[in-house]
């Protein structure tokens, strides 16, 4: 029993590394483009991210890895009949076709995007009744394009992926009906940004480490170690998840309500810095043995993080308040959901001695490395 027990605990550990380790472009700001729809003045403009247009296009004419002014220039035609085979308004007439107004570049917080504005012209003069899109969904899954609709009622936001391409325009439903709708959309944006997200993932998993460990390493004055049970440990869990939540939460608003805004460049980095600490910390407890302070501090800090997905589209809506409040929740589900799978499990191997001293070791060695590896990558591209 006790060898197969172990088995199943090395098991899970090489699983648990083998997941990480090829997966670190996950832990990236996921890929997004933004479509801004105005039916009172019939235009459309869409940004796409120039890192994702990379994918599908040749742009790196010199192939130095690095993509200049020149170089996006003169992909502009490229770009364009790329971006009308891949937006589609139409209505009851048939097609509306897109004449080019504008193009050059934008900025959003993750980098250079082109963008392009376009006039919408449909056959019978009316406004667009769906918008369908399809870009860049068939090379990256977790692609977005998150959409901001104006009318003459309101403004509206709605997000696009791979299983759900087309979004209807005609604001026809109740206005309790539509809030719902946009709640229940964030909710589960919210619960896919934080699963997808490795490096909140595994600052979760670095943080609840202490709290799996059968010992309370405070030693007394006598020099004893006290024996903890589940109660002590769930108790622990609850603080440093209660004081990450209402960190992430407080930055998060703060960001998406562009009331503070940082560099997603700088946020990304000292994430993942704060992954490597927090991992030093389990070990070498340099910033102190009350975990919930340092989730709370670095909390902080991914808060940012999870704002780019909403800081970019959400300024000056409307329903900013009920998109907020349905990705904050969807992240907090998205928590929830991982640490009831996480912790039961870490919390029967901590019974075998291997565990504190091979397994907790292990994981905060490979995380620890995997974390430094991206503070190198996103330091490079500041």
């Amino acid at each position: 029993m006790r060898q197969r027990s172990l088995s199943g605990l090395t098991f899970s550990l090489a699983l648990l590394l083998s997941l990480a380790l090829p997966s670190a472009g996950w832990a990236h700001k996921a890929s997004d483009s933004f479509i801004y729809l105005d039916q009172t003045q019939s235009q459309v403009r869409i940004d796409l991210a120039l890192r994702d247009l990379a994918l599908l296009l040749p742009l790196d004419g010199n192939g130095d890895g690095q993509l200049n002014g020149a170089e996006v220039r003169s992909a502009r035609a490229d770009i364009t009949r790329l971006v009308e085979q891949g937006l589609t308004l139409s209505n009851s007439a048939g097609r509306c076709q897109l004449v080019g107004q504008q193009w050059g570049l934008s900025r959003h917080s993750d980098g250079p995007y082109a963008a392009g504005r376009y006039q919408v012209a449909c056959l019978d003069n009316q406004p667009p009744a769906t918008l369908e899109y399809s870009l860049l969904f068939d090379r990256d899954p977790l692609h977005r394009s998150l959409v901001s609709i104006t009318d003459s009622q309101d403004e509206r936001l709605g997000v696009l992926g791979p299983d759900d391409r087309t979004l209807a325009l005609e604001n026809s439903g109740s206005v309790a009906g539509n809030v719902l709708q946009l709640f229940v959309t964030f909710l589960y944006e919210g619960v896919i940004h934080l699963l997808i997200g490795l490096d909140h993932i595994l600052f979760l998993l670095v943080l609840m480490l202490p709290a799996t460990l059968p010992l309370n390493r405070r030693q007394s004055a006598g020099g004893m170690v006290a024996e903890r049970g589940l109660k002590a440990r769930l108790l622990e869990l609850v603080g440093i998840v209660t004081a990450f939540t209402v960190a992430h939460s407080i930055t998060l608003a703060l960001a998406a309500l562009n009331i503070v805004t940082l560099p997603i460049a700088w946020v990304e980095t000292v994430i993942a810095l704060s992954i490597a600490i927090a991992a030093l910390n389990v070990v070498w407890p340099i910033l102190g043995r009350k975990t919930w302070k340092l989730a709370f501090g670095f909390g902080l800090i991914h808060g940012f993080g999870f704002a780019s997905v909403l800081g970019d589209l959400t300024s000056g809506v409307s329903q900013l308040a009920v998109a907020l409040a349905g990705f904050n929740l969807g992240v907090e589900l998205g928590q929830l959901g991982l640490l009831l799978v996480l912790f039961p499990t870490l919390y029967l191997f901590s019974r075998f001695r291997l565990y504190e001293r091979a397994a907790v070791p292990a994981i905060l060695l490979a995380v620890g490395g995997l974390s430094l590896y991206w503070v190198a990558e996103r330091a490079a591209s500041i």
